[in-house]
């Protein structure tokens, strides 16, 4: 797939590609994985990386075979998270990040935000960093029938961006949301960030390690 010409929208993931949040969603996981006295091995965990909290303990639960109501583990999860995300002075956004945001903001390009994660906590991310203003629309996959890597999220990314799948192009971090974004027929960046454990990018169209090389193609 070649890259679109002209780009006229980016559509972002979130948790590893805009901000550094993946070790504190891995602690609160790990946490509640604790609480139900279950194991979770690295390969498993590592396969729910850009799914749904939901879909991740739907998953978990059918694999260990559990008598639990999904929905009480997300709120058990995310409550924790949000104990890690008020409390981590160190949390950052991915260097580079806000820069090819603005970068993109001023040259007329339409920014959709397509996360996995809860709303509330992509709010949360937005609020804190001032990252409001530079985006046409924020969906949630946890208000979505499908998770990734099914393609709903990014079809309906492009739905919101009034153009055309041929000009828009996706950045992700999880091979699952490079399926995803595969699936809709999207150009896809990956992006190599070091705290992203066990992706492989393998599918993306190009894979790039700093913001900086977005320049050449947008």
């Amino acid at each position: 797939m070649k890259i679109p010409s002209p780009v006229k929208c980016v559509i972002f993931d979130m948790d590893g590609v805009i901000i550094n949040s993946e070790e504190i969603h891995k602690k609160a996981y790990y946490e509640t994985f604790n609480s139900l006295n279950v194991i979770v091995s690295d390969t498993l965990y590592k396969s729910f990386t850009g799914s749904s909290t939901s879909n991740a303990f739907q998953r978990l639960i059918a694999h260990f075979n559990l008598d639990e109501d999904p929905e009480k583990l997300v709120l058990d999860k995310r409550e924790r998270y949000l104990g890690f995300f008020e409390n981590d002075p160190n949390l950052q956004l991915v260097y580079g990040a806000k820069e090819i945001i603005q970068y993109l903001h001023a040259k007329g390009i339409t920014l959709v935000l397509a996360s996995s994660s809860a709303m509330v906590n992509i709010d949360r991310v937005f609020n804190r960093f001032h990252l409001q203003q530079y985006f046409t629309a924020k969906i949630s996959g946890a208000d979505l029938i499908a998770s990734k890597p099914h393609p709903e999220i990014f079809n309906k990314a492009v739905i919101l961006s009034n153009f055309k799948k041929e000009n828009c192009i996706v950045i992700e971090d999880s091979d699952n949301g490079i399926k995803a974004a595969n699936d809709a027929q999207i150009f896809v960046f990956g992006y190599a960030n070091k705290l992203s454990e066990g992706q492989t990018l393998e599918n993306a169209n190009l894979v790039i390690d700093n913001f900086n090389a977005l320049k050449e193609f947008v």
